[in-house]
Protein backbone atom coordinates (compact mmCIF):
# COMPACT_ATOMS: atom_id res chain seq x y z
CA UNK A 1 0.00 0.00 0.00
CA UNK A 2 3.25 2.48 1.33
CA UNK A 3 4.59 1.26 -2.22
CA UNK A 4 1.57 1.96 -4.09
CA UNK A 5 1.29 5.41 -2.94
CA UNK A 6 4.73 6.08 -3.69
CA UNK A 7 4.67 5.14 -6.82
CA UNK A 8 1.54 7.66 -7.16
CA UNK A 9 3.55 10.41 -5.76
CA UNK A 10 6.35 9.67 -8.61
CA UNK A 11 3.67 9.77 -11.45
CA UNK A 12 2.16 13.13 -10.23
CA UNK A 13 3.23 16.13 -13.08
CA UNK A 14 5.08 19.30 -12.33
CA UNK A 15 3.99 22.36 -13.27
CA UNK A 16 6.59 24.39 -14.80
CA UNK A 17 6.76 27.86 -16.30
CA UNK A 18 9.64 28.28 -19.32
CA UNK A 19 11.16 31.89 -19.53
CA UNK A 20 14.42 33.32 -20.35
CA UNK A 21 16.30 36.53 -20.34
CA UNK A 22 18.22 37.58 -23.27
CA UNK A 23 18.41 33.69 -23.80
CA UNK A 24 19.96 32.60 -20.53
CA UNK A 25 16.58 30.16 -20.48
CA UNK A 26 15.02 28.46 -16.83
CA UNK A 27 12.63 26.44 -15.71
CA UNK A 28 10.65 27.63 -12.65
CA UNK A 29 9.17 25.83 -10.21
CA UNK A 30 6.79 26.58 -7.16
CA UNK A 31 7.82 24.47 -4.52
CA UNK A 32 6.28 26.89 -1.68
CA UNK A 33 3.50 24.52 -0.70
CA UNK A 34 6.18 21.70 -0.20
CA UNK A 35 10.26 21.13 -0.97
CA UNK A 36 10.96 18.85 -4.04
CA UNK A 37 13.71 16.95 -3.41
CA UNK A 38 15.43 16.62 -7.37
CA UNK A 39 18.65 14.67 -7.26
CA UNK A 40 20.92 15.95 -9.59
CA UNK A 41 20.92 13.54 -12.19
CA UNK A 42 16.60 14.05 -12.01
CA UNK A 43 17.98 18.03 -12.68
CA UNK A 44 19.93 16.66 -15.51
CA UNK A 45 16.88 14.39 -16.81
CA UNK A 46 14.70 17.89 -17.14
CA UNK A 47 17.89 20.28 -18.59
CA UNK A 48 18.44 17.73 -21.74
CA UNK A 49 17.34 19.77 -24.77
CA UNK A 50 16.59 16.91 -26.62
CA UNK A 51 14.39 14.40 -24.41
CA UNK A 52 13.79 16.75 -21.80
CA UNK A 53 12.01 20.80 -21.42
CA UNK A 54 15.76 21.67 -21.77
CA UNK A 55 17.18 24.93 -19.64
CA UNK A 56 20.38 26.48 -18.32
CA UNK A 57 19.40 26.92 -14.59
CA UNK A 58 16.55 25.48 -12.70
CA UNK A 59 14.87 28.08 -10.63
CA UNK A 60 13.03 26.81 -7.14
CA UNK A 61 10.55 29.24 -5.78
CA UNK A 62 9.92 28.77 -1.75
CA UNK A 63 8.76 29.98 1.54
CA UNK A 64 11.16 32.10 2.66
CA UNK A 65 12.31 32.04 6.36
CA UNK A 66 13.74 36.11 6.55
CA UNK A 67 9.87 37.63 7.64
CA UNK A 68 11.03 41.09 4.88
CA UNK A 69 11.15 38.80 2.43
CA UNK A 70 8.27 38.19 -0.18
CA UNK A 71 9.55 34.31 -1.05
CA UNK A 72 12.98 32.34 -1.44
CA UNK A 73 15.06 30.65 -4.19
CA UNK A 74 17.53 28.06 -5.08
CA UNK A 75 19.30 27.92 -8.25
CA UNK A 76 20.10 24.39 -9.94
CA UNK A 77 22.83 24.47 -12.89
CA UNK A 78 21.71 22.53 -16.03
CA UNK A 79 24.31 19.80 -14.72
CA UNK A 80 22.47 19.41 -11.50
CA UNK A 81 24.95 21.11 -9.36
CA UNK A 82 23.92 24.17 -7.02
CA UNK A 83 24.47 27.65 -7.95
CA UNK A 84 24.51 30.52 -5.77
CA UNK A 85 23.42 33.51 -7.72
CA UNK A 86 21.88 34.46 -11.39
CA UNK A 87 20.77 37.91 -12.38
CA UNK A 88 18.86 37.01 -15.42
CA UNK A 89 17.13 34.16 -13.33
CA UNK A 90 16.20 36.98 -10.54
CA UNK A 91 14.38 39.39 -12.85
CA UNK A 92 12.75 36.31 -14.35
CA UNK A 93 11.54 35.27 -10.71
CA UNK A 94 10.53 38.86 -9.75
CA UNK A 95 7.97 38.72 -13.47
CA UNK A 96 6.86 35.39 -12.43
CA UNK A 97 5.55 36.76 -8.76
CA UNK A 98 4.01 39.86 -10.30
CA UNK A 99 1.93 37.71 -12.99
CA UNK A 100 0.87 35.23 -10.29
CA UNK A 101 -0.35 37.91 -7.65
CA UNK A 102 2.49 37.20 -5.41
CA UNK A 103 3.95 40.76 -4.93
CA UNK A 104 2.41 43.63 -3.62
CA UNK A 105 3.30 46.40 -5.60
CA UNK A 106 5.90 46.58 -7.86
CA UNK A 107 9.13 46.03 -5.51
CA UNK A 108 9.85 43.06 -3.73
CA UNK A 109 12.70 41.33 -1.55
CA UNK A 110 13.60 37.92 -2.62
CA UNK A 111 15.94 35.68 -0.19
CA UNK A 112 18.69 34.13 -2.54
CA UNK A 113 21.15 31.59 -1.58
CA UNK A 114 23.75 34.23 -0.43
CA UNK A 115 21.42 37.01 0.75
CA UNK A 116 18.20 39.55 0.26
CA UNK A 117 18.40 40.78 -3.42
CA UNK A 118 16.29 43.72 -3.57
CA UNK A 119 13.94 43.93 -7.37
CA UNK A 120 11.96 46.57 -8.85
CA UNK A 121 9.49 46.14 -11.85
CA UNK A 122 9.31 48.75 -14.35
CA UNK A 123 6.72 50.06 -16.21
CA UNK A 124 8.31 49.44 -19.63
CA UNK A 125 7.93 45.39 -18.49
CA UNK A 126 12.07 44.86 -17.42
CA UNK A 127 12.97 44.36 -13.82
CA UNK A 128 15.89 46.09 -12.00
CA UNK A 129 17.84 44.64 -9.51
CA UNK A 130 20.37 45.37 -6.81
CA UNK A 131 22.80 42.86 -7.03
CA UNK A 132 24.93 44.34 -4.37
CA UNK A 133 27.82 45.76 -3.99
CA UNK A 134 30.99 43.67 -5.55
CA UNK A 135 33.10 42.04 -3.72
CA UNK A 136 36.96 41.96 -4.66
CA UNK A 137 38.77 40.36 -2.09
CA UNK A 138 40.08 37.01 -3.60
CA UNK A 139 39.81 34.94 -0.56
CA UNK A 140 36.29 35.81 0.02
CA UNK A 141 35.41 34.96 -4.06
CA UNK A 142 37.56 32.35 -3.48
CA UNK A 143 40.78 32.79 -5.54
CA UNK A 144 43.96 31.91 -4.83
CA UNK A 145 45.80 34.74 -4.37
CA UNK A 146 48.19 35.96 -1.65
CA UNK A 147 46.41 39.66 -2.07
CA UNK A 148 44.08 41.83 -3.87
CA UNK A 149 45.07 43.07 -7.43
CA UNK A 150 43.53 45.03 -9.87
CA UNK A 151 44.88 41.98 -12.83
CA UNK A 152 46.49 38.68 -11.82
CA UNK A 153 48.19 36.22 -14.16
CA UNK A 154 46.79 33.32 -15.03
CA UNK A 155 48.70 29.99 -16.33
CA UNK A 156 46.13 28.47 -18.43
CA UNK A 157 47.45 25.05 -20.26
CA UNK A 158 51.08 26.75 -20.58
CA UNK A 159 50.06 30.33 -21.75
CA UNK A 160 49.75 33.24 -19.18
CA UNK A 161 46.07 35.79 -19.24
CA UNK A 162 45.44 38.21 -17.15
CA UNK A 163 42.27 38.32 -16.05
CA UNK A 164 40.34 40.36 -13.22
CA UNK A 165 38.21 38.42 -10.17
CA UNK A 166 34.93 39.38 -8.17
CA UNK A 167 32.52 38.19 -6.70
CA UNK A 168 28.55 39.14 -7.56
CA UNK A 169 27.15 36.73 -4.97
CA UNK A 170 29.18 34.34 -7.37
CA UNK A 171 32.69 33.99 -8.40
CA UNK A 172 33.78 35.16 -12.05
CA UNK A 173 36.87 36.03 -13.50
CA UNK A 174 36.48 38.31 -16.39
CA UNK A 175 39.61 38.84 -19.37
CA UNK A 176 39.90 42.20 -21.14
CA UNK A 177 40.06 41.19 -24.96
CA UNK A 178 40.32 42.78 -28.17
CA UNK A 179 37.25 40.81 -30.19
CA UNK A 180 35.10 39.05 -27.81
CA UNK A 181 33.50 36.95 -30.90
CA UNK A 182 36.86 35.32 -31.40
CA UNK A 183 36.95 31.47 -32.25
CA UNK A 184 40.25 31.32 -30.09
CA UNK A 185 37.60 32.09 -26.75
CA UNK A 186 35.87 28.46 -27.39
CA UNK A 187 38.70 26.92 -25.60
CA UNK A 188 39.82 29.59 -23.34
CA UNK A 189 36.37 29.84 -21.64
CA UNK A 190 36.25 26.37 -19.77
CA UNK A 191 39.94 26.30 -19.21
CA UNK A 192 39.23 29.24 -16.91
CA UNK A 193 35.81 27.72 -15.91
CA UNK A 194 37.88 25.23 -14.36
CA UNK A 195 41.14 26.53 -13.03
CA UNK A 196 42.37 25.05 -10.02
CA UNK A 197 43.51 28.38 -8.68
CA UNK A 198 39.04 29.03 -8.39
CA UNK A 199 38.43 26.05 -5.77
CA UNK A 200 34.72 26.36 -6.50
CA UNK A 201 34.70 27.01 -10.53
CA UNK A 202 34.47 30.30 -11.44
CA UNK A 203 32.24 31.79 -14.31
CA UNK A 204 34.21 33.19 -17.42
CA UNK A 205 33.55 36.53 -19.42
CA UNK A 206 35.50 38.01 -22.34
CA UNK A 207 34.63 42.04 -22.08
CA UNK A 208 35.11 44.15 -25.59
CA UNK A 209 35.35 47.71 -24.60
CA UNK A 210 33.34 49.15 -27.22
CA UNK A 211 33.08 52.57 -25.39
CA UNK A 212 32.82 54.68 -21.73
CA UNK A 213 29.18 53.15 -21.29
CA UNK A 214 29.06 50.23 -23.44
CA UNK A 215 30.91 47.06 -23.92
CA UNK A 216 30.44 43.52 -25.67
CA UNK A 217 30.50 40.52 -23.44
CA UNK A 218 30.48 36.66 -24.09
CA UNK A 219 30.29 34.63 -20.85
CA UNK A 220 31.36 30.55 -19.82
CA UNK A 221 29.03 29.44 -16.87
CA UNK A 222 30.35 26.77 -14.59
CA UNK A 223 27.82 24.10 -14.54
CA UNK A 224 25.79 25.47 -17.74
CA UNK A 225 28.97 25.98 -20.51
CA UNK A 226 27.96 28.90 -22.95
CA UNK A 227 25.01 31.05 -23.04
CA UNK A 228 23.32 33.55 -24.38
CA UNK A 229 23.30 36.14 -21.85
CA UNK A 230 24.80 36.03 -17.59
CA UNK A 231 23.10 38.92 -15.69
CA UNK A 232 25.81 38.13 -12.87
CA UNK A 233 28.56 38.05 -15.53
CA UNK A 234 27.26 41.51 -16.99
CA UNK A 235 27.74 43.14 -13.35
CA UNK A 236 31.12 41.08 -12.88
CA UNK A 237 32.51 42.75 -16.10
CA UNK A 238 31.71 46.11 -15.64
CA UNK A 239 32.56 45.97 -11.68
CA UNK A 240 36.18 45.06 -13.26
CA UNK A 241 36.29 47.19 -16.12
CA UNK A 242 34.82 50.20 -13.54
CA UNK A 243 37.44 49.41 -10.92
CA UNK A 244 39.70 49.86 -13.96
CA UNK A 245 38.45 53.64 -14.83
CA UNK A 246 37.80 51.55 -18.29
CA UNK A 247 34.25 52.45 -18.12
CA UNK A 248 31.87 54.79 -16.78
CA UNK A 249 28.82 54.53 -14.30
CA UNK A 250 26.16 53.80 -16.44
CA UNK A 251 27.21 50.88 -18.93
CA UNK A 252 25.43 49.23 -21.90
CA UNK A 253 26.65 45.35 -22.13
CA UNK A 254 25.66 43.50 -25.09
CA UNK A 255 25.60 39.99 -24.92
CA UNK A 256 24.43 37.34 -27.45
CA UNK A 257 20.82 37.61 -26.28
CA UNK A 258 20.47 40.81 -25.92
CA UNK A 259 21.71 44.05 -23.61
CA UNK A 260 21.53 44.71 -20.06
CA UNK A 261 21.94 48.11 -18.72
CA UNK A 262 24.50 48.31 -15.58
CA UNK A 263 24.80 51.05 -12.95
CA UNK A 264 27.44 51.20 -10.24
CA UNK A 265 29.15 54.04 -8.56
CA UNK A 266 31.88 52.46 -7.26
CA UNK A 267 32.96 51.47 -3.94
CA UNK A 268 30.18 51.56 -1.38
CA UNK A 269 27.45 51.38 -3.42
CA UNK A 270 25.42 48.78 -4.96
CA UNK A 271 25.03 47.65 -8.58
CA UNK A 272 21.95 47.95 -9.82
CA UNK A 273 21.23 45.75 -13.29
CA UNK A 274 18.28 46.02 -15.57
CA UNK A 275 17.10 43.72 -18.37
CA UNK A 276 13.98 41.91 -20.06
CA UNK A 277 12.19 38.78 -18.57
CA UNK A 278 10.06 36.80 -20.93
CA UNK A 279 7.53 34.48 -20.34
CA UNK A 280 7.88 31.37 -23.02
CA UNK A 281 5.33 28.17 -22.47
CA UNK A 282 4.10 26.72 -19.25
CA UNK A 283 3.71 22.44 -19.11
CA UNK A 284 3.89 19.91 -17.04
CA UNK A 285 6.65 17.16 -16.72
CA UNK A 286 5.79 14.03 -15.49
CA UNK A 287 7.58 13.14 -12.67
CA UNK A 288 8.60 9.36 -12.96
CA UNK A 289 10.35 10.89 -16.21
CA UNK A 290 12.68 12.28 -14.16
CA UNK A 291 12.50 9.47 -10.78
CA UNK A 292 13.01 6.64 -13.11
CA UNK A 293 16.26 8.51 -13.86
CA UNK A 294 17.49 6.82 -10.80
Amino acid sequence: MVESAERAARAMPLHFTKMHGLGNDFVVLDARAGALDLSARQVCAMADRRTGIGFDQLLLIEKASDPDCDVAYSIRNADGSSAQQCGNGVRCLAAWLQRAGALHGNEARLQGPVGVVAVRLLEDGRVAVDMGEPEFDPARIPFDAPMQADTYALDVEGRCVKIGVVSMGNPHAVLEVEDAATERLHALGPAITGHPRFRHGVNTGFAQVLSRDAIRLRVHERGAGWTQACGSGACAAVAVLRARSRVDDRVTVELPGGTLDIEWHGAGTPLWMTGPATFVFEGEWLRHKAFDAD
